[in-house]
């Protein structure tokens, strides 16, 4: 036990006359038990893909701690450590046209509200929520929607209930339609970032220096005084200094974790190929449905570095919308994902290969992520990644045992884990959710849908 006090009005001092006025700590108090809480989750990152999966070779085996992926999971396998396998949770809010309320709940919690085809939910959807608190005035942009190969079928290439997913925080609620062009989105994003300059230490010092830069060895000298509590306290406090500093300019640190992703050829991809679509997926667009894998891992790419480089901290990829009315030529599939699901009978074979195809882009995805040092810890450490889809069983289009996927370890994330929770709303994972980014509701969405925070994830 410590035998050392600080009085409560104890300043930390630099040079000159710079001092941090340090938030109550318990060394300056009565000694006493505390459990180290875990600090919030700083980046949040939602991917969409669409039409549920193949329940029976979508679940694992074994049981929370000691399990075997599945056959369309099995791609995840290096990165299992770090994923949380939600299973068992029905979406009850997902009231309404059999995809378009599930997608407008997946993130909002809501029922699709009014007449179908025409209707979106009634509320905002999470990752907003979680960007107006993370993010909103803070970073140079709010958050980040992408999408690919996407307003297929029906929407004719425009924003529609069908292919929704994020919702403004505030009434209306209107819906946030996604970033399509992977040039557009590079040039913006990462243009001024020139990925072969020799880094210029006096720039790069100048960008990152701060009132904590002259603190020198004074916090190391009170680090080595303080308990484990304190210690993550004060380093909270002083992370939330070096934060604010950094917003004030909402400009990306040029640091070696922050660079422009490569770039590749996406001129035989159309962005926007959804406006000469049809209904039932018969005109077919073979130039750009084959250039999905590398504009997705372009997406995913630059999605990364996004937060990686403090663009924002908040994002969405969305590969496809509900409709998926496009085909998967590097899988020797000609016909389009929803034929597989309905249109031409259920295909469960063909469903787990595309099933499984997703599993390897997200497994791309986490991995590059974990690459990412972020002082000491990796990007992913930090985030909460949340994987989900509208539904679960494509034939039925029931939205029961969601097949919903965590991964990181963000506000405490307990990964490496298969989690259970029979029956229970999805809503309540959309609260957890919130109270890892330090949002301490205990409802959200549709409240006649919704019983609390899950147990069990942290």
């Amino acid at each position: 036990m410590a035998t050392h006090r600080l009085t409560r009005r104890a300043v930390l001092r630099g040079a000159g006359a710079i001092a941090i006025a340090l938030p109550w700590l318990e060394i300056m108090g009565e000694a006493r038990e505390a459990r180290a809480q875990a600090a919030p989750a700083k980046r949040f990152l939602a991917v969409y893909t669409p039409g549920g999966t193949v329940l029976d070779r979508w679940r694992p085996t074994g049981d929370e701690t000691r399990f075997t992926l599945s056959p369309i999971l099995e791609p995840l396998a290096p990165v299992q450590s770090r994923l949380l396998v939600v299973d068992g949770l029905d979406m009850k809010s997902g009231i309404g046209e059999q995809h378009q309320a599930g997608i407008i709940a997946w993130l909002t919690g809501t029922p699709q509200a009014g007449a179908a085809g025409r209707a979106y939910g009634s509320g905002p959807s999470v990752d907003q929520v979680i960007a107006s608190r993370i993010s909103a005035g803070q970073k140079a942009k709010a958050s980040l929607q992408f999408a690919v190969r996407w307003a297929t079928g029906k929407s004719h290439g425009l924003l529609s209930p069908i292919n929704a997913v994020n919702f403004e925080s505030k009434a209306p609620y209107s819906p946030i339609p996604p970033r399509l062009d992977p040039v557009e989105i590079f040039t913006e994003l990462f243009g001024t970032l020139n990925p072969d300059a020799k880094d210029d230490a006096a720039l790069r010092l100048a960008r990152k220096q701060s009132i904590l830069d002259f603190l020198d060895r004074r916090y190391a000298s009170l680090s080595a005084r303080l308990g484990a509590a304190d210690r993550q306290k004060i380093d909270q406090h002083l992370t939330k200094i070096r934060e604010i500093e950094e917003s004030l300019s909402k400009t990306p640190v040029t640091t070696s974790a922050c660079r422009a992703p490569m770039m590749v050829d996406t001129s035989d991809y159309n962005p926007r190929t959804g406006l000469h679509a049809d209904d039932n997926g018969a005109v077919k667009d073979t130039s750009t449905d084959a250039a999905i894998p590398k504009v997705g891992k372009l997406m995913m790419d630059m999605m990364v570095m996004a937060l990686a480089c403090d663009i924002t901290a908040v994002g969405t990829l969305q590969w496809s919308d509900t409709e998926a009315k496009h085909t998967f030529p590097w899988l020797n599939l000609s016909e389009h994902h929803h034929f597989y699901q309905h249109d031409g009978g259920f295909r469960p074979a063909e469903c787990e290969r595309i099933c499984n195809w997703y599993s390897k882009q997200h497994a791309y995805l986490l991995q590059e992520m974990e690459k990412v040092d972020m002082g000491g810890h990796s990007l992913l450490d930090e985030s909460v990644v949340f994987f989900g889809s509208e539904l679960s069983d494509p034939p039925s289009h029931r939205k029961n045992n969601m097949p919903f996927l965590l991964a990181g370890g963000g506000g405490g994330l307990r990964a490496g884990r298969w989690v259970r929770y029979p029956n229970l709303p999805h809503n309540n994972l959309l609260v957890s959710i919130l109270n890892l980014f330090g949002d301490g509701r205990t409802t959200f969405g549709d409240p006649s849908h919704c019983t609390g925070p899950l147990t069990n994830l942290t």
